[in-house]
């Protein structure tokens, strides 16, 4: 079983990590075009892409973490590395509910006017700068909580 959950632990990283690189980079380039269809369509797909995969990656990401630790008789809070892992996630997760969804779901209902209306407002080019520099220190404990599965360093 521990093999099960460590393959569902980390094809949940893959989901979430994939995601959270490629969503950046691709909105990045299409808030540049300043054109409102396509600004509005990526906008569209980050809501879109972020609770399909981020958001499962996640569960997956956590399921199959307790699981692995579980079944294979690993202390989940008395071991460091464990334990940093978890809480680099829950860091970063943090970040996610408590800033970028906000910033996300502003972002989805005004991409849906400027849309129809025509010109991309500077508040939102200014959510998508604010979107953009959370997203990527969000990005940091997960890469950090990479290191500590892989790594497993005794502290």
């Amino acid at each position: 079983m521990y093999e099960f959950f460590k393959g569902v632990h980390i094809l949940g990283l893959i989901l979430m990590v994939g995601n959270v690189t490629v969503t950046a980079f691709w909105k990045v380039f299409a808030d540049r075009t300043c054109k409102t269809q396509i600004v509005a369509f990526a906008q569209w797909l980050v809501t879109v892409t972020d609770f399909t995969f981020t958001l499962t990656g996640g569960m997956l990401m956590v399921i199959g973490g307790y699981g692995a630790a579980l079944s294979g008789h690993i202390p989940l809070f008395s071991t460091p590395w464990l334990a940093y892992g978890q809480l680099m996630l829950g860091v970063s997760g943090a970040i996610w509910v408590g800033v970028l969804v906000p910033i996300q779901i502003r972002q989805a209902g005004a991409a849906r006017d400027f849309a129809i209306i025509g010109d991309v407002p500077a508040s939102y080019k200014k959510d998508s700068f604010t979107w953009l520099i959370w997203g990527l220190i969000s990005t940091v404990p997960l890469t950090l909580g990479l290191y500590f599965m892989v790594a497993k360093p005794s502290f």
